[in-house]
């Protein structure tokens, strides 16, 4: 909790010139100055959007690797980044009569990040039954198949290539006190259901037949958990883009600390990923001055991939490494 407050205040007091934490403090407290005011009130929607999307990517990585018993699982696993970047960029590309972009794009994302999860669930199921394995195929070539149609629409994007390149990298800097009050409820509600089957999930990652004995019905258990999760990424994407590894790494770092206890796993990874992304986006802000903002999903990158092909390489027998 208190790397949070101190990753909140760090972010809230971003300018061209860094305020003090007293500054911020007056601020909240209500006797802060007017450009202070105005300074923080802007930051803070970032801070907002920033730390509860941190803490949904990373409850649905952890959902991810312990429904899949794969530590390399993300929320990105079945497709669902690249279609939600297929949804921006029809909408960013083909523009939607009466319709602003700044509502369309994010509401194409969300409809085709949605709509991906349940068509590779759709394709994997067969017999009355999803394997495990074929889910994750279908996924893998559903993914394939629409980042290459966005590759496509980023070629024979002429003007609109910048718009679609800048979404695709991620980016906290979107945030509006409108896309707060549609993306923050349905985070939160994907959050909480992921919670409730916590133990269900504790059980599943002994086998499917163990969770059989139990009495849970896995295959119920597990399209509830996909639909949830897909909820969250979906709303996340959404309106901030594709920012990867939040999912991969920060559960992946608990559950190495704390254990695969999903009970406890869950919470912590959702103030862990609130605070590596809200860390994440004073640190873009503040890296490259001269070159403005870096795009967050290029940060998270570069400081999530070294540190996970170091956690692999320490713990490779657990993934299967030789």
């Amino acid at each position: 909790m208190s790397l949070l407050i101190l990753a909140v205040f760090l972010d809230l007091s971003w300018a061209h010139k860094l305020l003090s934490f007293s500054d911020v403090w007056n601020v909240i407290i209500g006797k802060g100055t007017w450009a202070n005011n105005l300074i923080v009130e802007d930051n803070a929607k970032r801070v907002c959007i920033g730390s509860v999307v941190g803490a949904g990517l990373a409850v649905s990585g952890s959902v991810m690797q312990a429904m899949f018993r794969n530590p390399m699982a993300s929320p990105y696993l079945l497709g669902l980044s690249s279609g939600a970047s297929l949804g921006a960029a029809i909408s960013i590309l083909f523009a939607i009569p009466f319709i602003p972009l700044a509502i369309s794009t994010p509401l194409l994302a969300f409809v085709f990040c949605l709509g991906t999860m349940f068509l590779v669930f759709g394709m994997s199921h067969v017999g009355g039954n999803t394997q495990t394995e074929t889910l994750l195929l279908t996924g893998i070539a559903i993914s394939s198949m629409m980042s290459a149609v966005v590759s496509f629409l980023t070629f024979i994007a002429g003007d609109k290539l910048e718009s679609i390149v800048f979404w695709s990298m991620g980016g906290l800097y979107r945030a509006s006190w409108d896309n707060i009050m549609v993306a923050v409820p349905l985070i939160i509600l994907g959050i909480v259901v992921m919670f409730s089957y916590s133990k269900d999930l504790n059980a599943m990652m002994l086998g499917d037949n163990h969770a059989l004995d139990l009495g849970i019905d896995v295959g119920k258990t597990r399209l509830i958990l996909l639909i949830a999760s897909s909820l969250v990424t979906a709303a996340a994407v959404a309106f901030v883009g594709v920012i990867g590894f939040v999912g991969l790494i920060i559960p992946h770092i608990f559950r190495i600390v704390l254990g695969p206890d999903n009970r406890i796993l869950i919470p912590v990874s959702a103030f862990g990923g609130a605070v590596f992304l809200v860390l994440c986006d004073f640190i873009s802000h503040v890296v490259a001055p001269s070159y403005g903002v870096l795009p967050i999903g290029v940060l998270t990158a570069i400081i999530g991939a070294p540190y996970f092909i170091y956690l692999l390489r320490r713990r490779r027998n657990e993934v299967g490494w030789s």
